[in-house]
């Protein structure tokens, strides 16, 4: 039966699954709940275009580096399985090394050019305005964010989820209430309104980098990989995290430029409607963030596997993990079908906005079925070193596929923002689909990283 499941995998999966999720859960949540700070502002529709703008541009740059967290967790999982403790730590103070330098640069280039940026893709200019405020607050925390990535890929590495959940739980949870604070002007602080959300996850990214600190403290940690008394930086291992990092990094970047110029094709349509598009990409935060904790365990038990010599395991975990994700997505696409208005007055009351968000909410609930899947097996495949491959496969399906046709749909034909919207489900159903047949195969194994 195609969607049985095996008891002893699926422990395993969700063991490391279960906090990867709860973690990532606690960031859709906090995005949630600021767009929904955001979106009771004045002059909401401005609000929330600028906000998705400014969160989409500062991904799209922080992307570009945050793939070194799969560099990192892929070396890991791969010392781990291999029983090589000191190699593991080895792995960890080079990406540490790497991330440090790079986010302090960019943190730099990012605060002083993020109107350059937001208005390279928008044509308001209240909404350029209000994102390039957003956006520059927010990288100042990039050096701490960075340094979080590096810790991210060695507790998933090592498959210690648990440690991520409670720094992320940390992090949102700060992150929420200094954007109270600083978008409202609650207690006596300043009302900076969007600009305060970028301030508020500044603050927080650096009070996660401190938790993250402490725990490799901790003796267990420190006695096992020895971190601190074999320090040096390496070369060959710096290498190995760039080789693997470089592919996502490229991926992660065009996917979100991509998306970048999506909300701007919907900014074509409508303000309102690149509004209701921001809303219904916050919503679908519900569905990704835990089909993304799922990819963490399938990278994680797949790495590990090929670590031990095992392949036939590794591709166990593979389609176990995506059973899972599929009947996960199942029910959160019967929820966006069925109940979409009570998704989406979590985010905004404003009854124009939510109208238009409607229908495409139920188009992405539909779409997003066949989407965890498909990084399940993106993950397995990365795991196993054909990150050129799913950087190619992702790419191509977004660009070639996606984007033209959400303008063909939306613009030229004249279908407005449902029809944008309608390119998404063909874009998922050919992203999955090649995902699954490179993953059936055996020669996206590389022994050798």
């Amino acid at each position: 039966m195609i969607f049985s499941i095996h008891k002893t995998l699926s422990r395993h999966i969700w063991a490391i699954a279960a906090p990867a999720i709860a973690g990532l859960s606690s960031q859709m949540v906090v995005s949630i709940v600021n767009t929904a700070m955001v979106g009771r502002l004045e002059n909401t529709q401005v609000q929330l275009a600028a906000m998705g703008l400014g969160f989409l541009g500062t991904w799209a740059i922080t992307s570009l580096f945050s793939s070194l967290s799969t560099g990192t967790h892929v070396l890991v999982a791969r010392r781990h399985g291999e029983g090589n403790p000191v190699g593991v730590g080895e792995v960890l103070n080079n990406s540490l090394f790497i991330c440090f330098i790079v986010g302090v640069i960019f943190a730099a280039i990012g605060f002083f050019f993020s109107r350059q940026i937001i208005g390279f893709f928008s044509k308001d200019d209240a909404v350029t305005e209000a994102g390039a405020a957003y956006m520059k607050y927010q990288f100042l925390g990039l050096p701490f964010f960075l340094l979080i990535v590096s810790y991210r890929g060695f507790f998933f590495g090592i498959g210690h989820t648990r440690i991520f959940m409670v720094s992320a739980i940390i992090v949102n949870v700060f992150n929420i209430v200094f954007n109270y604070f600083f978008i409202f002007g609650a207690s006596g602080f300043p009302r900076m309104e969007l600009a305060g959300a970028g301030i508020g996850s500044a603050i927080s990214m650096f009070l996660g980098w401190l938790f993250f600190l402490f725990v490799t403290f901790l003796k267990d940690y420190r006695k096992q990989y020895r971190y601190f008394s074999h320090f040096k930086v390496s070369k060959e291992v710096i290498a190995q995290i760039v080789n693997i990092s470089i592919p996502v990094s490229l991926q992660n970047i065009l996917i979100l430029l991509g998306f970048l110029i999506f909300v701007a094709i919907t900014g074509v349509i409508g303000t309102v409607d690149q509004a209701a598009s921001n809303v219904v990409i916050n919503a679908l935060f519900i569905s990704l963030m835990p089909c993304f904790g799922f990819g963490i365990a399938a990278q994680t038990l797949v790495g590990q596997s090929l670590g031990k010599g095992d392949a036939q395991l590794a591709h166990r975990y593979g389609y176990e993990t995506a059973k899972l994700t599929t009947i996960f997505t199942v029910i959160i696409g019967i929820l966006f079908v069925l109940f979409p208005d009570a998704v989406i007055l979590i985010i905004t009351t404003k009854q124009e906005v939510i109208d238009v968000a409607r229908p495409i909410l139920q188009i992405a609930g539909v779409a997003q079925v066949f989407y965890g899947s498909g990084i399940i097996f993106a993950s397995a495949l990365q795991a196993g070193g054909s990150t050129v491959f799913v950087m190619l496969v992702e790419v191509i399906t977004h660009w070639i596929i996606f984007l033209p046709l959400s303008y063909l749909f939306g613009v030229t034909f004249g279908w407005g923002i449902k029809g944008a919207w309608a390119a998404l489900p063909i874009y998922i159903l050919a992203y999955t689909a090649t995902n699954l047949y490179r993953f059936r195969k055996s020669n996206w194994i590389k022994v050798s990283l």
